[in-house]
């Protein structure tokens, strides 16, 4: 069911030179740099996912990626925009037919429709889908070069509304949900730092595996502190099968980072664990992830989670309580 795989190590060979300790942090800087690793006092990532990194410099041209954007976007911004250029491409078209004139619409009477510019909004609308009731026609050279061009306009922006509604459905991505806290929980004769996952969709993820670091500011050699990162080896790096919740824990043993640590050390440090998973769809059979952070104070030392499994009858199949994920239960002292 699972494969306990090797945790990475960052632990230079025997024979390789020797390195400074500024050498060996920078072998595990993540892709913040090193102005980020001295300065920044927020969290590196959010819990969405997200980065606290706002890039500039760029055009205005430059920085469009309208595809990209309107991948990732969510489903109302998406729904808000093509409604919206919808909207005002057929407001400029009616502009256009009352600029041709008060004959360049042949049909039922303005009065009819609320006016001339209402008259002129519906046959655009018309016209732009492809509707054609018949009602309405272009009278004259002028209106009839508007037509065909609006015509050839409506259908690409069909083409190309489609074409994203597709991919947004079509797109694989991962909906991964976290507990809301991580736990420093008795594990082992000892303690382990613990948060829990489950999938949100019915859709099953293979090969599930996961990546957790550990970040905190530490003091350098030049009198200033640095923010270090550390691979924290986990009880099980990967999951064949993800049906149910994986509780990830990582034990605290006198190698790891956390050991001796407080939660008022972590918070004086600024530490936050870093999380990144990574499986196959099975559904579209390619790879999706999945990222996450869990700030100091989003540590609750001595508690546990509590069960999110229920069994009504002995016949049953197992159900997982999604709602219980972050249920926790606090525990009167940690063993020593």
């Amino acid at each position: 069911m699972a494969w306990n795989a090797p945790s990475p190590s960052f632990e230079p060979s025997p024979l390789a030179p020797r390195r400074t300790q500024e050498e060996q942090a920078r072998d595990r800087d993540l892709g913040f740099g090193s102005v980020v690793s001295r300065q920044s006092r927020l969290r590196l990532l959010n819990r969405d996912g997200s980065f606290n990194v706002v890039r500039s410099g760029l055009g205005v041209l430059e920085s469009l990626a309208p595809y990209h954007q309107l991948l990732t976007i969510s489903w109302g911004g998406f729904l808000g925009f093509v409604a919206l250029i919808y909207l005002v491409v057929n407001l400029a078209f009616a502009v256009a037919f009352v600029a041709c004139g008060s004959n360049a619409l042949a049909g039922p009477r303005a009065g009819m429709l609320g006016g001339r510019f209402s008259r002129a909004f519906f046959f655009s609308i018309q016209t732009f889908a492809t509707i054609g009731y018949g009602q309405i026609g272009p009278n004259g050279f002028a209106a009839n070069i508007l037509v065909t061009v609006e015509a050839l306009v409506g259908l690409m922006y069909q083409a190309l509304a489609t074409g994203l509604l597709f991919a947004r459905f079509a797109r694989p991505t991962a909906s991964i949900v976290f507990s809301r806290h991580a736990v420093v929980s008795p594990y082992n004769n000892g303690q382990g730092l613990m948060f829990r996952i489950v999938n949100r969709r019915r859709n099953e993820i293979i090969e599930l595996g996961a990546q957790v670091l550990f970040s905190a500011m530490e003091p350098d050699n030049r009198g200033g502190t640095v923010r270090r990162y550390t691979l924290l080896p986990l009880e099980r790096n990967k999951v064949t099968f993800f049906p149910l919740s994986w509780t990830i824990v990582h034990p605290i043993d006198e190698a790891s980072p956390l050991a001796g640590k407080t939660a008022e050390e972590l918070e004086r440090t600024e530490a936050e664990i870093l999380v990144l998973l990574s499986g196959i769809d099975e559904t579209f059979e390619q790879t999706v992830h999945a990222r996450s952070s869990y700030s100091a104070d989003e540590i609750v030392w001595n508690a546990r989670f509590q069960s999110m499994f229920r069994r009504e009858d002995p016949r049953s199949r197992v159900s997982v309580d999604i709602s219980q994920i972050s249920e926790i239960e606090t525990i009167d002292s940690a063993p020593a």
